[in-house]
């Protein structure tokens, strides 16, 4: 009898999505075409890695490949720590598939051509939400970020955006962070300096509950319609804004997957979750299930362990998944994801989304990016959310 397809999983805590791994591996199943509670082809070994710092998710991909002797190594890892972990990968010849927010635009100084990345790319929705700030609202908009969020690219993917469509001015605004109260959130200084001299627009960068309660004293300062406000993609799922939606709310933001979305491909992965999660569909359920249309391709070649074969085909192939073509091999160029411009208005306990606009993704390796890896060395190891 065949033994199952081995599939090791670095899994970082994240107090914003406790149970983001789950829904992930349930999501890669049924992509897969296989039955989540009864399958046996395939299994999956979940190992801690803390908050997915390097030290953590060496020691966890060391044990994964040399101790249980995984077939495949995937898990949520930031592209700050690939590096550490490609020497042990290569060193076993299987092939490693990880799985990121796209809370960085992607950069390799070495491309490993036995690793493979299953990226959200949330960067390319706040490129096309700059674009759009800029050529509807006007120059000399205002970024705000806590320091966790400001550690990232996505603020420098909205001002790349800004520029790109002709902006010559944006302001920032990072929260001071205190390490005795680190959910702190002092507002006034800012709510005075735009009191002062209004800008067009205001960008809040905010992960987990600090987004919520920003919102909501967004609403008590008095700019709430009178200052147009754009929030970034996280803050804007359907569990976060559940929360206030009882508040008259009024945002505009980018996403590149809505729930909502009619197209058959979508509503066929919605219903299949659904039925067996008991839980809406979520952004780590699709990318799951966008990794399962792909290895239920890749199933034949694994099962014989040809991992050639399979890495051959990940390096080309290209799935077409609930919200368009995807692929998962950076040198054939990521399939560029379309981002919904919304307007989103919460009244009488509903949420109402309305799409203004469709932006265009941007390739990763454009030279316009290279000055934001060239300027930002550092950043925070731990996967966006994982806090």
């Amino acid at each position: 009898m065949q033994s199952a397809l081995s599939i090791g999983f670095l899994t970082p805590y994240s107090g914003v999505y406790p149970a983001y791994s789950a829904h992930l591996v349930t999501g890669w199943l049924l992509g897969m075409g296989l039955d989540p509670v009864r399958q046996r082809t395939v299994q999956f070994t979940s190992e801690y890695t803390h908050m997915g710092g390097a030290g953590a998710s060496v020691d966890a991909a060391r044990k994964l490949l040399f101790f249980n002797n995984v077939d495949i190594l995937s898990g949520l890892i930031s592209y700050k720590i690939a590096p550490d972990i490609i020497p042990l990968v290569e060193n076993t010849k299987r092939p490693a598939f990880f799985f990121d927010m796209g809370e960085y635009i992607p950069h390799f100084p070495y491309l490993s051509p036995d690793v493979f990345y299953a990226s959200h790319q949330l960067w390319q929705s706040e490129y096309a939400l700059g674009k759009w700030a800029h050529s509807h609202f006007g120059d000399g908009g205002h970024m705000i970020m806590p320091v966790y969020e400001a550690g990232y690219h996505l603020h420098s993917a909205f001002k790349e955006g800004v520029t790109a469509a002709g902006s010559t001015q944006i302001s920032f605004t990072v929260l001071p962070h205190d390490e005795n109260d680190p959910k702190r959130m002092e507002l006034d200084g800012l709510f005075t300096t735009l009191a002062k001299d209004p800008p067009p627009y205001v960008h809040a960068i905010f992960a987990g509950s600090m987004g919520t309660r920003f919102l909501e004293k967004w609403i008590q300062s008095g700019f709430h319609k009178k200052i147009p406000l754009l929030i970034n993609e996280t803050m804007a799922y359907d569990d976060v804004l559940e929360d206030i939606k009882h508040i008259d709310l009024e945002i505009y933001t980018s996403m590149m997957w809505m729930r909502e979305d009619q197209n058959k491909a979508n509503q066929q992965f919605v219903k299949k979750f659904e039925s067996i999660a008991q839980q809406p569909a979520n952004i780590y359920a699709l990318m799951g299930y966008e990794a399962g249309l792909m290895w239920r391709e890749l199933l034949p070649h694994a099962k014989k362990k040809d991992w050639d074969a399979v890495k051959q085909q990940l390096r080309n192939g290209v799935i077409d998944g609930p919200r368009g073509q995807k692929n998962f091999y950076p040198a054939s160029g990521f399939a560029l994801p379309t981002a919904n411009i919304l307007r989103i208005s919460t009244t009488g306990n509903k949420i109402n989304k309305l799409i203004l606009d469709q932006g265009a993704g941007m390739r990763y390796d454009a030279k316009e990016f290279e000055m934001i890896h060239n300027e930002s060395m550092t950043g925070w190891q731990n996967p966006f959310l994982c806090i």
